[in-house]
Parts: C-alpha cells; structure tokens; sequence
C-alpha cells in the first residue's frame, strides 16, 4: 500500500490556519479583515461608553426584542482569494426570538444578524471602509458606525456586493433612524 501524498495548502489556508492559532494577549482582538490580520489593543472607557449607549436604547426602545453579544465573531463572505473573513464587531444585536448565540462557539455565522455596531478607536480607517465592506458582502442588513473622531454616527443599509447603496450620516447630538427590526431614532446627544 503506498502512502497518499498530501496536496500542499494554499495560501489562504496556510494564513487561516496561521490565524486560528495566534495566542493574542487578554483583552486584545485579532481578525482576519480582506486577507489580513488584523490585531487591535483593548477599547478606551469613552469607547465602551458609545457601546453602552447604544445598548441601552435598542433594549429600552425597539420595536423588535434584541440580543446583543460585544464579543462573538462573525465568520463572513469575502472578497476575491482571500479565506472568510472573521471579524468580532463592537456588537452584534440579534432578533431574541432567533437565540442564536445559544451553542455558538467564538466564531458563528453572520445568518440571521440584524445590525452590527462599531466604534473607531485606534484604527478608524478600517471601521469605516474595510469593516464594512466586509459586513456588506455578508449580507448583514445594517451597519451603524459609531465615529468619535468625527464627532457623527452613520447608519448603512441596504447591502449589495462589496458596499451599501444606502446612508445616512448625523451629527453627535442629532437622531438618527433606525429602520426595522428596531423602528425608533437613536439619541445621540450622550455622545457628547
């Protein structure tokens, strides 16, 4: 009997794999971003503040009852040659009656995700175009972008392809709609 020989990885399986194992300190996030890992240090009080902010009003103010996880990762469509993309968004909200973080180990499917949420921090150039392009690829129906840098809050929607043909940008300050499963304006005046 002779020994099958191993057909070597390609490329995208050997940076998967590599990805898969990385060891990062705690508190630390890795992703894996448009063929690219990327590493990002833990969030500032002011960034966790937005997330909570956000939280607070789609628990007390949507139409549709919410799940939310700050620390599931999305394993998403991607572009090109690349590996899926795994990304761990700021947070995921979820329909409640869907449970599906139930089981979910670190890394789920983004089927069935309502929104995701980020706040720039330290690269804010990849929440506002790698990111979602990533979460426009995978279908995830709105994309709320949270940036503290230019003192606004932008809701995509309506994804096709590699972008969303749909936004709307506000000032810190003014509301912003968000449309169903949630139906309600986000207050954004705490942002301030």
């Amino acid at each position: 009997m002779t020994a099958m020989a191993h057909e070597p990885l390609t490329q995208e399986e050997v940076l998967l794999e590599g990805f898969l194992a990385l060891d990062t300190p705690e508190g630390f996030r890795a992703e894996l971003i448009e063929g690219e890992i990327v590493v990002t240090p833990p969030p500032d009080g002011d960034h966790e503040d937005c997330i909570a902010l956000v939280v607070e009003q789609v628990y007390g103010r949507s139409r549709t009852r919410m799940q939310f996880s700050g620390n599931k990762g999305l394993i998403l469509r991607s572009g090109g040659d690349c590996p899926k993309d795994r990304v761990i968004p700021d947070g995921t909200f979820t329909p409640r009656e869907l449970r599906l973080y139930r089981g979910a180990d670190s890394w789920m499917p983004c089927d069935g995700v309502a929104m995701v949420l980020e706040v720039t921090s330290t690269k804010p150039q990849a929440d506002r175009e790698a990111k979602r392009r990533c979460y426009a690829r995978a279908g995830i129906p709105l994309y709320l972008l949270v940036d503290r840098e230019a003192s606004s809050i932008t809701l995509f929607s309506d994804p096709e392809k590699d972008d969303y043909r749909e936004h709307c940008t506000r000032p810190f300050g003014k509301p912003i709609a968000l449309p169903e499963p949630f139906g309600f304006e986000l207050e954004t005046g705490d942002f301030l």
